[in-house]
């Protein structure tokens, strides 16, 4: 059975000589497979090029994002470091704000602010993370940022309780006794035995003498509250303070109260007036300290030696 065969018959658009061309079937066959293959050859070729191009700029893409991430990543590392010098600088600043506070250094080791206990899994994130050289830096930054927060937290707790032991201690001081409480002469000193200047016998003397001329104004030594005001038959016009935590000070021979029972005074106010009252040969202040109702030499809590 002979081959069949087509016949394609080419017209020009214009006027012009048609041609004709016979070609079998496996002829023609095979010239649409070779044009297939050369298509699908073309269009692979396009694909797998266009494919590259894509490829190459996400490459650059992530090239550049992974320098910028060095970059940040570099900046972040110096702005942690500046914080670590910064809370040492605080670190140091809050031993002396103790010291003044009364309180205990902390110790160096808990300064650092270290914790124990199991290191527990990495999540599936740190795990992947962990794979790369910006990953593990950022890890690592990540421990380091949480041992700032927890120092930080340490040092803001330790100023704290500075704070309420200096408002304690602040409070403390202005209640203590510890300027001389009149200007003059100090005429006898505190002494558990003494000729009595009128009596002429050995007596206690539970305070100090200040001689000073009448009317001479008398100060409060520290912040306290009035507890009385009263006559007494030897000392005469007494003036009495309490200042807290059983401190207490007393003016004897005044000759006259500017104060009266109940009234809150600071340190340098004006109490009473230097006298002569009660059993006393010339114009002095009789002045005493007690602690817990036991007498103390009052110089021990004069820190200057002259009043302005």
């Amino acid at each position: 059975m002979a081959a069949r065969r087509w016949t394609i018959l080419i017209v020009p658009p214009a006027a012009g000589v048609s041609r004709s061309m016979t070609i079998s079937l496996i002829a023609l066959r095979v010239t649409l497979g070779v044009v297939a293959v050369i298509t699908a050859a073309a269009l692979g070729l396009g694909y797998t090029s266009i494919s590259k191009a894509r490829a190459l700029s996400q490459l650059d893409r992530i090239e550049r994002r992974n320098e910028l991430l060095t970059q940040e990543l570099d900046r972040t590392k110096a702005l942690l470091t500046e914080v670590a010098d910064t809370i040492e600088a605080i670190s140091r600043q809050d031993l002396k704000v103790r010291l003044l506070a009364g309180l205990e250094p902390t110790d160096p080791e808990v300064q650092q602010a270290g914790i124990g206990g199991p290191i527990g899994k990495w999540t599936e994130d740190e795990q992947i993370l962990s794979e790369g050289v910006g990953g593990r830096r950022m890890l690592a930054m990540r421990t380091d940022l949480a041992t700032l927060i927890r120092r930080a937290n340490l040092l803001a707790n330790s100023f704290d309780a500075a704070a309420d032991s200096l408002e304690t201690h602040v409070d403390l001081l202005k209640r203590t006794p510890s300027i001389r409480p009149t200007k003059g002469w100090q005429t006898s000193l505190f002494s558990q035995q003494r000729m009595h200047p009128i009596y002429h016998d050995d007596r206690p003397h539970e305070g100090i003498d200040i001689a000073a001329r009448m009317g001479t104004p008398i100060l409060a030594p520290a912040a306290g509250t009035v507890k009385s005001v009263f006559q007494n038959s030897g000392y005469g016009l007494m003036v009495v303070i309490d200042h807290g935590n059983g401190v207490v000070t007393r003016y004897a021979h005044c000759d006259k109260s500017l104060v009266r029972t109940g009234q809150r005074v600071s340190r340098g106010d004006k109490i009473a007036l230097v006298g002569r009252s009660g059993i006393a040969t010339a114009p002095h202040l009789h002045y005493e300290v007690l602690l817990n109702g036991r007498p103390q030499d009052p110089l021990k809590y004069i820190f200057n030696t002259i009043v302005d």
